[in-house]
């Protein structure tokens, strides 16, 4: 559920020329929250002036644009404004560079190395066209947002009547496929729906891919506006079963179908795969605490890290002056003898629209106000959405009295559905497998009990 990922955007290169050759494939390894993510400068030289484009292997983007880099006295510096990325690194003698990589006030080492290695990753579940069902690339629009939607709608057959999700992305900046360390679960699960019969609406999110809009300052809210304009977008087609239209949201899409579902006649059913029963702070500690465990932290700075963020958190829940919460939060984190520079990447996780609206956020009450059919799955390795949350969305929904509700934890699958060892997010790219098998049955099972 956390922003495991960093969202690249494109960026504008000016540059000054050195003695020493910075062009090339210059490569290295950004190391986030546990997490391992490759990124690839291609540096090209024409005149006095370089161009460069990013590639980041793990989350299958290559070729983004680059701009506003210097190449003066041996330092290599990339700036990324509209996303509040920098780069700036040391060329050495021996050809690699020394740096450090920033974005929304965090810091992280990143040391590059001159190659390129094209990564080679397998991932068999990945349909090859051409497919045996119609695709066809679509556009709508959310008249409240004043924004442009692009995605792509998958049906059976060309012609004929059928019932459709909506795909609803997990967090952070995803394109239609949900791209993630090299995986594309939408791709998969949109390819294994509609050769069952079932259309599929899946898009990008807002700012991302062909879409317009602004990602950075979205909260969970505004994306649930997206998903209801996808709704009304359908019902214009008459390909589609107006009376069978459903969503399926991964991870905080499993939030946004019930907030979508709790206020349209027009869904027929849900499907939340890892989605949140309990309040955002809630989920942010126990996530904390799963993760870092895997990570190889020991009791000791795992009680610290939990004590800290409960205040934290307890601060963003009662302060919503801005002002006055960022000077709450840094007294907090200087009481307790943290360094200028990680009080300053904290506030810089926490202090976005999107972050303090989750924690704030609890799913319950909309949850008690779907009346639609539900099946909610978590695998048994999820540390990013633990299991618990089944309970908690089983509970809410039943209060609300709904009683098509079916609940199933799926043994040894992580928070992507991927047949794992430890459900540490450290895996999900070194595994082939995308989605497992037996998440892919038990959704068409389901979805094919509501559509008779």
């Amino acid at each position: 559920m956390a922003r495991i990922f960093l969202t690249l955007f494109s960026v504008i290169i000016s540059s000054t020329s050195f003695s020493q050759n910075v062009t090339g494939a210059w490569g290295g390894v950004l190391k986030v929250q546990g997490m391992q993510l490759r990124l690839v400068f291609n540096i090209t030289k024409s005149g006095s002036t370089y161009t460069s484009t990013l590639d980041s292997p793990d989350q299958g983007a290559k070729g983004i644009p680059v701009s506003s880099t210097s190449f003066e006295n041996s330092t290599l510096k990339i700036a990324v404004a509209a996303a509040g990325i920098q780069y700036e690194g040391t060329l050495a003698p021996d050809s690699t560079i020394t740096g450090t990589f920033k974005q929304a006030g965090q810091s992280f080492p990143l040391n590059l190395t001159k190659q390129k290695a094209e990564v080679k990753t397998l991932r068999p579940q990945e349909p090859v066209k051409p497919y045996p069902y119609y695709e066809e690339d679509v556009t709508f629009e959310n008249k409240t947002a004043s924004i442009t939607l692009a995605g792509t709608l998958t049906l059976p057959k060309k012609d004929g009547v059928f019932p459709v999700v909506i795909l609803i992305s997990g967090s952070g900046a995803q394109n239609r496929n949900e791209e993630l360390m090299g995986h594309k679960p939408f791709l998969v699960l949109s390819d294994y729906l509609t050769r069952n019969g079932i259309a599929v609406l899946r898009f990008d999110d807002r700012g991302v891919g062909k879409s317009t809009g602004n990602f950075q300052t979205a909260t969970s809210a505004d994306f649930a506006t997206d998903v209801t304009a996808a709704v009304e977008y359908l019902k214009t087609r008459t390909e589609i079963n107006k009376k069978k239209i459903g969503l399926i949201g991964h991870s905080e899409g499993g939030v946004i179908a019930p907030m979508v579902a709790a206020n349209s006649k027009d869904i027929a059913f849900i499907v939340l795969m890892a989605g949140t029963g309990v309040p955002g702070d809630q989920l942010f500690l126990a996530q904390e605490k799963l993760v870092g465990r895997a990570s190889g932290l020991d009791s000791v700075a795992l009680s610290i890290n939990e004590r800290l963020s409960r205040q934290a958190y307890e601060i963003v829940k009662k302060t919503t002056n801005d002002e006055a919460l960022k000077a709450e939060l840094t007294a907090l984190l200087k009481r307790n003898n943290v360094s200028d520079d990680e009080i300053s990447r904290s506030l810089g996780r926490t202090l976005n629209p999107w972050t303090l609206y989750f924690i704030r956020h609890d799913p319950a009450p909309a949850l008690t106000k779907v009346k639609c059919p539900v099946l909610a799955l978590n695998g048994s390795n999820d540390l990013q959405v633990p299991k618990e949350n089944l309970m908690a969305i089983k509970n809410a929904l039943t209060k609300g009295g709904n009683k098509n509700v079916t609940t199933k934890e799926l043994a040894g699958l992580n928070h992507l559905f991927q047949e794992s060892k430890t459900g540490s997010p450290t895996e999900y790219g070194t595994i082939e497998q995308t989605i497992s098998p037996a998440a892919l049955t038990e959704i068409v099972s389901w979805l094919k009990l509501q559509v008779k």
